[in-house]
């Protein structure tokens, strides 16, 4: 996204995320949505002032949508108000994000692997062109879209669990995530084999191989903290 730094790479904003339940989102949201996805994928930087009009020029958008959704982040605690120039990027400290990967797994991995038991077949099945989704934009490097359809997924799927309450806690703590390291994923080639991983658990869950599922799960999430959180300096 434009900033009020010099240097920041452009990119298309994509696809806004549905809202899980059926619920349409409002413009508001899905410029919320795509906001949230630049941040979790590095492409906002820490620390960093960005000013509606310029994150506005970015998505093809007016400034209005654009300080409206800001403003629903800075509720969330993931940006603060400069006044008179606009809001900057609240910083994550390694401890957090350790946190927030661990509660993660604990959550994330036994639900996933019951699913293999209790889901049906055809609502897994259903989250199938969102897996795709995340593949064809590792190809085309579009870390939002990636971002996006990766938050797309794994919600979807959790919410097969039937827990809404489960789903809003780890849609929360995917929030709060930053994955510095996609960036790098992407020039080294590298992303493709992580996005494929969630065709690869597709078809776990589909074959009720529970062991499988638990492993894809736990490497999966490993790179939360591992290949995609490794910032470019290090």
């Amino acid at each position: 996204m434009a900033a009020q730094r010099t240097g920041a790479p452009p990119a298309a904003a994509a696809p806004a995320l549905p809202t899980l339940g059926g619920k349409k989102s409002s413009y508001r949201e899905k410029v919320a949505d795509a906001l949230r996805a630049a941040l979790i994928a590095g492409e906002l930087l820490p620390g960093e002032v960005y000013s509606a009009p310029t994150l506005a020029a970015r998505f093809g958008v007016s400034a209005t949508p654009v300080r409206e959704a800001m403003l629903d982040l800075v509720k969330e605690g993931l940006v603060d108000t400069v006044p008179n120039k606009g809001f900057r990027v609240t910083e994550v400290s390694e401890k957090q994000l350790d946190e927030y990967k661990h509660i993660r797994a604990l959550i994330e991995i036994p639900t996933v692997v019951e699913l293999a038991r209790t889901a049906d077949k055809v609502s897994l099945e259903a989250l199938r062109p969102a897996a795709r989704e995340i593949v064809q934009a590792a190809v085309s490097a579009d870390l939002i879209a990636y971002v996006e359809a990766d938050t797309r997924f794994h919600l979807g799927l959790l919410a097969l669990a039937g827990n809404a309450h489960l789903v809003e806690v780890v849609g929360d703590l995917r929030k709060r995530s930053r994955l510095y390291g996609l960036t790098a994923l992407v020039e080294a080639g590298r992303l493709l084999a992580s996005a494929e991983e969630h065709l690869e658990l597709l078809d776990a869950l589909i074959a009720r191989d529970e062991e499988t599922v638990r492993e894809v799960m736990t490497r999966h999430l490993g790179h939360v903290r591992g290949l995609w959180a490794a910032r470019g300096d290090r």
